[in-house]
């Protein structure tokens, strides 16, 4: 996209607001800034705070039993009723074993839920990542 807004002897990029389509050739994302890191305290149900639009959540390092699934509660102030979560498992633990997914949300918070899904107990932490699109 070419800058098209002369302001004196420079130009300012674009505004995108209102636009029908953003599009890139590349990567679509968000800074260093706007993501974070946060580990659970007690248990793979503890809540957890982290105000960011992105970020990585560490459960805590305790048995999650075999064909289970827990849910704990991420509090986030940048969250609407509107928006979408987008969750995925990054790292740590067995390859494979789990799932995750939002089950609910509302203003500042959504409910994610991690299922073991293997036949046997595992001990281990698992790194969540997750992402907002904010909708309006």
């Amino acid at each position: 996209m070419s800058n098209t807004k002369p302001i004196g002897v420079a130009y300012s990029d674009q505004d995108i607001i209102g636009a029908d389509f953003l599009l890139s050739d590349n990567q679509l994302g968000y800074t260093a800034a706007a993501q974070g890191t946060v580990t659970q305290a007690t248990d793979k149900t503890t809540a957890v705070t982290l105000n960011k639009s992105a970020g990585r959540i560490t459960t805590a390092n305790v048995q999650l039993n075999a064909n289970t699934a827990v849910s704990f509660t991420l509090n986030n102030s940048l969250i609407s009723a509107n928006d979408i979560v987008i969750t995925n498992i990054s790292a740590g633990g067995t390859a494979a074993a789990y799932t995750t997914y939002v089950s609910s949300m509302t203003t500042g918070s959504a409910v994610i839920t991690l299922r073991n899904m293997t036949g046997g107990n595992l001990t281990e932490p698992v790194v969540i990542n997750f992402a907002l699109i904010h909708c309006q």
